[in-house]
């Protein structure tokens, strides 16, 4: 039985994360947006970052609750790609979760200038199919 349940769980293992995201994903409504309340597009700001969240036709909720048009806010910072869409988003120093349903924090951001995107994450940060996801922004730190 022991080795039964090593051979399972080594098969599981090996099973890429994307087949089994598919069954995880959730649907998000046609008119969901989610959006920079601050700061604005190309907006020059000194210090650490206030970043503000917002979002319509949809509701916040913490990772790990699992309920219809819900999700939580992941900040992708100075990514020139999207991350995979179909996989739960990493958590990076360039990907940074709010699984706790925040919608804003304060960062500290290098001199120069960044850009900043937001993508919803359903329950267990995968984005839902047909990704909510603010437009990218260019801010300047000074």
């Amino acid at each position: 039985m022991k080795k039964f349940l090593t051979t399972m769980i080594l098969a599981l293992l090996a099973v890429p994360l994307s087949i089994l995201a598919a069954g995880l994903m959730s649907e998000s409504p046609s008119n969901a947006e989610v959006y920079f309340i601050y700061p604005a597009e190309g907006q020059t700001v000194q210090g650490k970052v206030k970043i503000v969240f917002g979002l319509k036709n949809m509701g916040v909720a913490p990772a790990g609750t699992d309920r219809k048009n819900t999700g939580h806010h992941h900040l992708l910072i100075d990514q020139e790609a999207l991350p995979d869409l179909a996989k739960s988003l990493p958590s990076t120093d360039q990907i940074k979760h709010f699984g706790g349903g925040q919608t804003e924090t304060e960062i500290e951001l290098s001199p120069g200038k960044h850009t900043l995107q937001l993508v919803l994450g359903n329950f267990v940060h995968i984005p839902h199919n047909k990704p909510v996801m603010s437009k990218k922004i260019t801010i300047t730190v000074e």
